[in-house]
């Protein structure tokens, strides 16, 4: 069965809704404030407290100091460590060495064969590919026939479409942020549908 993530919770209702209904995932962008959804650290922390342990929390980081990352892992704010920026080999490998066991998820935008190649090649655990930061759309899905690995689906993703992402890739997890949102917050409805939509396949 597709995993899925519901990512960019800020708010004491967003841990309810996700406690609700149980995606396997669910991500705290920290430190970003150029996204809507972000939280700081000590944000994330309370947040963390509430999240039933049935959901996985992960970290959505762009350019963070390894410290800052390794901090919130080895104090079990978060148990995955998803990177959006820069992010190198030699970055993964310092976290790694800074929180011993953690999993690190590198996200890659998605454009070319090329794009593909660089993905494939990580050093992370597992990969997320997607469209862009947040852009809330989807992009050409048929560059992803050259992927060689498990990935995370990206970008755009809605109860709508997850069915047929799902048939057509087969990836090894979603995940969806501006797809369960109604003006720029959480919408429950919408956390259940796509959750739903991906348990059915």
């Amino acid at each position: 069965m597709t995993k899925i993530k519901i990512c960019g919770l800020c708010r004491p209702e967003d841990i309810d809704y996700v406690n609700r209904f149980r995606p396997d995932w669910c991500g705290f962008v920290i430190n970003f404030p150029r996204s809507h959804r972000n939280v700081t650290p000590e944000r994330a922390r309370k947040l963390r407290a509430g999240l039933d342990p049935a959901v996985t929390p992960v970290g959505v980081f762009v350019d963070s100091p390894v410290e800052t990352v390794a901090a919130l892992l080895n104090d079990g704010t978060i148990s995955i460590a998803q990177l959006h920026g820069h992010e190198d080999g030699d970055y993964i490998a310092a976290l790694r060495a800074a929180a011993p066991g953690c999993t690190v998820w590198k996200a890659f935008k998605v454009r070319s064969p090329a794009d593909v190649e660089a993905a494939n090649s990580s050093t992370a655990d597992l990969v997320v590919l997607d469209n862009g930061c947040g852009t809330g759309e989807t992009f050409d899905w048929a560059v992803l026939s050259g992927v060689t690995r498990p990935y995370i689906l990206a970008g755009g993703l809605t109860a709508g479409n997850i069915p047929p992402a799902i048939r057509a890739l087969r990836p090894y997890g979603l995940d969806v942020s501006s797809g369960v949102e109604t003006g720029k917050v959480k919408d429950p409805a919408k956390i259940q549908a796509a959750v739903a939509a991906a348990r059915k396949e």
